[in-house]
């Protein structure tokens, strides 16, 4: 065994979590010097009524916190554009703090919007790059509405530049929230197919987590438990909504895996998702769920046995003991394969499973088949490749995305084997 070089654990996202979290938000802002928050939410958040929720929260009795502003108008992959008027709002307003309740897009609009107003100018794309943001930013509280981006406890930033079809990453310890607020009331009203890919979502963190080469001791124990956590509360979730222990249980799940993936960043998986989102505008969840266990696969020649370790908490104790050693990397990839069965089921076939099944409100399809080999060259540029497990071509991504458009499993003997890469 190679032993890993180095490695880095942060994880000091001070963490509300429980049925009445949101009510400690004013206390914990005014221990901040914060009086004055903006709310960053998008337009669906605001017609579940949780901002209604969150409101009432957080100026009730006895709080001296007061609403500059409520921006609802982030979309659903938010533009570095959407960023900087969002930041002219917040100061035209004299606020001193964000509220960012949402999901992923809302909560990476918040960070970005976070830099502006802390760093100064009037344009994100200035901050581009990595180790642009060196200082402590303004005080950011982070209300998730989906279990599954994680984005209340990670250091990263995804924003979208849509002129070059690209997303952005930025990446700081300045960028955690200080606060992250886990309120199984803010994702009651999520609806069946959401929730099924939000919480793919976050089972890819945590299982991209455990097996990449940026894995660590302790990412490894909340990749552990998220995965456990998920894979017990995932279908309930979706089938009973108003289950709020549920609910808890998959808003802690997101929130680990968040942790984890951190802490030891993500390979394959996120690399294609990452490009077929900026290509093909589809919601990074759906992409995650879809090329979950095509990452596996890609990867099951180089971290195999770490693979077969994942079938402990996807399965539990016993069927994990009753499989074969040799057979567990291949029985955690057709389990994987096997939720996003049940959950398309249970979501009356709307949790694609398929890029090709992929479509909009309308109907059409999203990802046409053409647009393929564009998403494999724009994925050679997503730094999520780095710590992948075995090197990536763009005729690898080919033959990955050529699969998973078709629903097909890889075959397993035209996976070039790359030199084995040095653990970070």
């Amino acid at each position: 065994m190679i032993l890993p070089r180095y490695s880095e654990f942060c994880g000091r996202v001070k963490t509300l979590s429980g049925a009445s979290a949101l009510e400690a938000i004013p206390g914990e802002l005014k221990k901040l010097n914060a009086s004055k928050a903006l709310i960053i939410t998008d337009r669906g958040v605001v017609a579940a009524g949780l901002i209604k929720i969150v409101k009432a929260a957080i100026t009730g009795k006895g709080s001296r916190l007061t609403i500059g502003a409520v921006f609802d108008d982030t979309p659903p992959d938010s533009d570095y554009k959407v960023v900087n008027a969002v930041a002219k709002v917040y100061k035209e307003k004299k606020c001193d703090a964000i509220i960012a309740v949402g999901g992923g897009s809302v909560l990476d609009t918040a960070k970005g919007v976070n830099i502006l107003v802390s760093l100064g100018g009037d344009n994100l794309l200035d901050y581009e790059g990595a180790g642009a943001v060196k200082q402590r930013l303004k005080p950011l509280v982070a209300v998730p509405t989906t279990a599954g981006t994680g984005s209340e406890m990670t250091l990263v930033a995804v924003i979208a530049d849509h002129d070059r079809h690209v997303k952005m990453t930025f990446v700081s310890y300045f960028l955690l929230p200080d606060i992250a607020v886990l309120d199984p009331r803010m994702t009651k009203t999520l609806p069946a197919a959401i929730t099924a890919f939000t919480g793919m979502d976050a089972m890819t963190h945590a299982v991209e987590a455990y097996f990449c080469l940026g894995k660590n001791p302790l990412s490894d124990t909340t990749a552990f438990k998220a995965i456990q956590l998920i894979s017990n509360n995932i279908m309930n979730a979706v089938k009973n909504p108003g289950d709020m222990e549920s609910r808890l249980a998959m808003a802690n799940a997101a929130a680990l895996a968040g942790i984890a993936f951190s802490n030891s960043m993500v390979g394959l998986v996120h690399n294609l998702g990452h490009a077929t989102g900026a290509v093909c505008h589809v919601p990074h969840g759906v992409c995650m769920s879809i090329y979950l266990p095509y990452g596996l696969e890609y990867n099951l020649h180089k971290v195999g046995d770490l693979i077969g370790e994942i079938l402990y908490p996807l399965a539990g104790a016993e069927v994990f003991a009753k499989t074969p050693k040799k057979q567990r990397p291949l029985a955690t990839i057709e389990y994987i394969r096997g939720m996003n069965e049940k959950l398309k089921k249970a979501t009356g076939g709307r949790h694609a499973t398929a890029l090709k099944d992929i479509v909009d409100r309308e109907g059409k399809q999203m990802v046409p088949r053409d647009a393929i080999p564009v998403i494999a060259k724009n994925a050679m540029g997503d730094g999520a490749k780095i710590y992948n497990p075995e090197e990536q071509s763009y005729e690898d991504n080919i033959m990955v995305i050529e699969a998973a458009w078709e629903g097909v499993p890889l075959d397993l003997k035209k996976i070039k084997k790359g030199p084995k890469k040095q653990k970070f």
